[in-house]
């Protein structure tokens, strides 16, 4: 089930290929496994695409990539996780690690409007930078993990369940084709001369 959930929502391999960002990794891009999705590739993918996911850096997607080739995962899945980060929910996901990185400092939250500024980003990194990368740094290893696992479990989940439900299905066969046969074999029987 997993599979084909995740299958849905990725985009074609050669899409990926031919994206020009993407280029500088060259041929190494033509390995299978990168493409391949089973369960020790998408659980994979998606641990790095969490763990980027939380770094608050433009080029979280090269990132993904670029840790996605030597480790031989999903390179799809991997790119396409990292968009948990999108323009709707980094501020709110931010904020979080802010308080978070607070929370963990031990420091009482200082206030603060956003600016769109090279001389705000400079400044902020001084007063609640170290605040707000520590707790990205704790939420991108925790989720990364947890996103690692988690989509180990649900795998593997399916997978016991997709056997129970198809050892049930042929024992109900095989129930059926026993009945089959000793009804054939009783209505033998009944039309004796």
């Amino acid at each position: 089930m997993p599979k084909k959930i995740i299958k849905r929502f990725l985009p074609d391999h050669q899409t990926i290929k031919d994206q020009k960002v993407l280029a500088m990794f060259g041929s190494v891009l033509h390995d299978p496994n990168l493409w391949h999705l089973n369960r020790r590739s998408a659980a994979g993918a998606f641990g790095i695409g969490m763990f980027f996911a939380w770094w608050p850096v433009p080029f979280q997607m090269w990132l993904s990539a670029a840790s996605a080739i030597p480790l031989r995962v999903n390179l799809p899945l991997s790119v396409a996780t990292v968009w948990i980060t999108n323009p709707f929910t980094m501020p709110p996901m931010f904020y979080g690690a802010y308080l978070l990185g607070v929370a963990l400092i031990g420091a009482p939250p200082q206030e603060f409007s956003f600016e769109l500024s090279w001389s705000w980003v400079v400044q902020s990194m001084e007063t609640i930078g170290p605040a707000f990368l520590l707790g990205c740094g704790v939420l991108s290893v925790v989720c990364g993990a947890a996103g690692y696992l988690g989509l180990n479990m649900l795998w593997r989940w399916s997978v016991r369940k997709a056997w129970r439900t198809r050892c049930a299905q042929r024992k109900a066969i095989a129930r059926l084709r026993t009945e089959a046969r000793i009804n054939n074999s009783s209505l033998g029987r009944n039309k004796e001369p």
